[in-house]
């Protein structure tokens, strides 16, 4: 592992941890939208990752050499949408009530987004710690010299 990938991962995880915040912000602002431009409720959204993975060199006992994949970090692949089924709450006054009065709400639980938005926080937390651990010890790296 080289010098600078502590911090490449980290910062990747930062990256990811600071997307997946921003999703769920967007799911809990729209956690009462009954209308969207395409049409019906709003779908929360879940961030997807993946790990990234990259080839090393290593060198066995014996003189082999052989190849591993090593993770480097995470990126997002993408963003999906739970298809979980909408919440129907009876309010035949409301404007998008359907014929029997029932309205379709999203299906974003707001207590479950903020489980989510303190394990984001606190992921993203860990990952500062790991910068400012990795930015100390190569302070102190740096004090051997003198």
């Amino acid at each position: 592992m080289g010098m600078f990938s502590i911090l490449e991962i980290s910062a990747s995880g930062l990256t990811a941890e600071r997307l997946r915040m921003d999703i769920i912000s967007s799911n809990i602002a729209n956690a009462n939208s009954t209308r969207t431009e395409t049409g019906g409720a709003y779908q929360r959204r879940v961030p997807v990752f993946a790990t990234i993975l990259e080839s090393e060199m290593n060198k066995g006992s014996g003189g082999s050499t052989a190849t591993a994949r090593v993770p480097k970090g995470v990126k997002v692949v993408g963003v999906a949408v739970d298809n979980s089924p909408f919440k129907l709450i009876y309010d035949p006054d409301h404007p998008d009530a359907n014929e029997e009065g029932y309205v379709e709400m999203p299906n974003v639980d707001v207590v479950k987004e903020m489980v989510d938005l303190i394990t984001a926080s606190r992921a993203y937390e860990a990952n500062v710690q790991v910068i400012n651990a990795y930015k100390s010890a190569a302070a102190k790296a740096l004090e051997i010299g003198r």
